[in-house]
C-alpha cells in the first residue's frame, strides 16, 4: 500500500506510518477471529487463537498510538494523505480493526465492546460519506480508481454488521449490511470498467488488487451472522464468488509480484483470512459437504499471513518498514503515490 509522493523538508524529519498499516492489525485480527471459529469445528489447539488476539490487539493499540504521534509532529503529511484518494481511503481501516476488537473483546468485556462499537460505527459512517462521497463528485483520475475505493464504503459496514448482532441488535446490523452489500456492487463496477479500458494499475498499486477477495466473503460473514440455520444459496453464492475472486488473484499473482514485498501486500490478508471464516461458520452451521474445502482454505490462511508477518518482521530488523520522512510538495499532484 502506497504512501503520497511527498518531498523532504527538516520540519517533518521523523518516520511516520501509512493509514495502509492498520491492513496489518485488521488481517493479524480477522485471523483471530478464524482461529476462534475452528475451535469450535476442529480439533485444534487453543493457544494460537489467544496469541493471535494478543498481537492483534497490541498491534491495534500501537497503530493508533502512532497514528495520533503522526498528526502531532507531521501534520502536514497526515493532511496530505487525508488528501489523496487512494491512500485517504485506507483511513476506513481504523473503524474496521475497531470493529474487529469489538468482536474478540466482547466475550470478557461487554461494555467496552459496546463503548468500542458505536465510536467505530459512528466513525466508519461519517468518514465513509465523506470519503465515499469524492466519487460522486466526479474529476477522478483513472489511476486513483483503485480497489482501495472498497473500504470507506464497504468493509467497515459488513464488520459492523457482524458485530451489531453480538449485541442483539439486528435492525442496525441488516442496515449496515444493506449499505455495505450496494455499495459493493457499484463500485466493483466501477473498478471492473477501469481496469478494462484503462492503462493498467502501476507496479507499486498492484498489491492493492488483493482487496478483491474481501467483500464477498467478508459480506458472507456478516451474512451468516444475520440469519439462522442451514447456509442457504446466497450464502453459497457469496462464498463461491470469494473463491472465484481468489483464483483469479493466483492467475495475477506472476503480474502483481513484479514488485519486490513491502507492506502493501496486507492487502491480501483480509480477504485470505475472511474465506476460511465464512467456509468455518458454514460447516459450523451444518454444510458438512465444505469440511474439506474449509480446512485447506485454513491452512492456506495460516501458511499466507505467517509469511506477511515473518516478511513483515524482516524488513522492521533491517529498518526498511517505515517510509522515509516527508512532506508534501506544492508540485505533487493529488493522485500520486510511492510504495511505504
Amino acid at each position: 500500500m502506497g504512501a503520497p509522493t511527498l518531498s523532504p523538508t527538516s520540519s517533518a524529519a521523523v518516520r511516520t506510518i501509512p493509514l495502509s498499516f492498520f491492513g496489518m492489525a485488521v488481517g493479524t485480527l480477522a485471523l483471530a477471529n478464524v482461529w476462534r471459529g475452528a475451535i469450535h469445528v476442529w480439533a485444534v489447539p487453543a493457544l494460537p487463537a489467544t496469541v493471535l488476539t494478543w498481537v492483534g490487539l497490541a498491534m491495534w493499540v500501537v497503530l493508533l498510538g502512532a497514528y495520533a504521534r503522526k498528526w502531532g509532529v507531521a501534520p502536514a503529511a497526515a493532511r496530505a494523505e487525508m488528501a489523496d484518494p487512494v491512500q485517504s481511503s485506507f483511513a476506513a481501516l481504523i473503524p474496521t480493526s475497531t470493529l474487529l476488537v469489538t468482536q474478540l473483546v466482547h466475550p470478557y468485556a461487554p461494555q467496552i465492546a459496546v463503548a468500542l462499537f458505536i465510536a467505530a460505527t459512528v466513525g466508519q459512517l461519517a468518514l465513509g460519506a465523506a470519503l465515499h462521497g469524492r466519487l460522486w463528485q466526479g474529476g477522478m483520475r483513472p489511476e486513483a480508481v483503485t480497489p482501495a475505493a472498497y473500504l470507506p464504503a464497504v468493509a467497515p459496514g459488513f464488520v459492523g454488521a457482524t458485530s451489531a448482532v453480538l449485541f442483539g441488535w439486528q435492525t442496525i446490523g441488516m442496515l449496515l449490511f444493506g449499505a455495505s452489500l450496494l455499495s459493493w456492487i457499484a463500485i466493483e463496477s466501477v473498478l471492473l470498467n477501469r481496469a478494462a479500458v484503462n492503462a493498467p494499475l502501476p507496479e507499486a498499486r498492484r498489491a492493492l488488487l488483493g482487496i478483491q477477495i474481501a467483500p464477498p466473503v467478508v459480506g458472507g460473514t456478516a451474512y451468516l451472522a444475520l440469519t439462522q440455520g442451514h447456509p442457504d444459496l446466497f450464502a453459497y453464492a457469496l462464498l463461491g464468488y470469494g473463491l472465484y475472486q481468489a483464483l483469479l488473484m493466483l492467475r495475477l499473482l506472476p503480474w502483481i509480484g513484479t514488485q519486490r514485498f513491502s507492506p502493501g501486500y496486507w492487502a491480501f490478508s483480509f480477504g485470505v483470512a475472511a474465506l476460511p471464516g465464512m467456509a468455518i461458520r458454514m460447516v459450523a452451521r451444518g454444510a458438512g459437504d465444505l469440511d474439506g474445502a474449509a480446512f485447506a482454505l485454513f491452512i492456506a490462511a495460516n501458511a499466507i499471513i505467517g509469511l506477511l508477518i515473518w516478511k513483515t518482521v524482516a524488513l522492521l530488523l533491517r529498518g526498511k518498514l517505515l517510509p522515509t520522512p516527508t512532506v508534501p510538495a506544492a508540485s505533487a499532484p493529488v493522485g500520486a503515490t510511492e510504495t511505504a
